[in-house]
């Protein structure tokens, strides 16, 4: 009875894993779709939309419609900027071509051009590429870490440490926000899909926080 209860456990942890994994693998596939989607259709149709304003602004007769088609020109070029942003965020390129280190440095960059936050990035990697998926889900955990600490914990200074020591990839992440309590928010602030994604790597993930004392994550995988 015992063995057999053993075996219905294994069986039931790996349909959960499957399951899991089944949807990562989901939302990965429409996340690509939707970059392609925005690039093939929408950005295409906004810089034809640029390219006329350009040819109408040297047509334009009236001297009134000038500042219509210079502000209308400036719109179009932040809406096409805005939609390589989402691309970007969706399905960064850099990460696929380059890797981890270089997707991190990327993000990091973004995060202190795009708001008021300071970034403290340190990375003891070589050059040597890892496994798809743990560069993946690394990758998106970094996203929402910095997700929440811009939305919810009011960080001014996030210090992110990725290191590759004795056969472990350890991410550190770290800020100086108002913290929480861990008991309130187990069922959101993206824990629970940051936690399902280190299970899929056989990874794990731990959060040292209480309110007031800002919060450290710290991920680690055997790889």
């Amino acid at each position: 009875m015992i063995k057999n209860q053993v075996e219905l456990r294994k069986l039931h942890d790996e349909r959960q894993t499957d399951l899991l994994n089944a949807v990562f693998e989901t939302q990965e596939s429409e996340r690509k779709r939707l970059a392609e989607d925005l690039h093939d259709s929408v950005g295409q149709v906004l810089s034809a939309i640029k390219l006329n304003l350009h040819r109408l602004d040297k047509t334009a007769g009236g001297q009134g419609t000038l500042p219509l088609l210079a502000d209308t020109r400036k719109l179009t070029d932040e809406c096409i900027q805005e939609i390589r942003n989402i691309i970007h965020n969706v399905l960064p390129p850099v990460l696929t071509d380059y890797g981890l280190k270089e997707a991190l440095e990327g993000l990091c960059i973004k995060i202190e051009q795009n708001t008021n936050v300071k970034v403290d990035l340190k990375k003891k990697l070589d050059d040597e590429r890892l496994q798809p998926e743990i560069e993946l889900a690394f990758y998106r955990i970094a996203q929402e870490l910095f997700s929440n600490a811009i939305k919810h914990s009011e960080a001014t200074i996030i210090h992110l440490t990725i290191t590759k020591d004795a056969g472990w990839l350890v991410m550190e992440f770290k800020d100086n926000g108002r913290g929480f309590n861990t008991d309130e928010v187990k069922h959101g602030f993206g824990l629970k899909n940051m936690e399902s994604r280190v299970q899929l790597i056989n990874g794990e993930i731990n959060v040292y926080t209480k309110p007031k004392n800002g919060t450290i994550t710290i991920v680690r995988v055997m790889i």
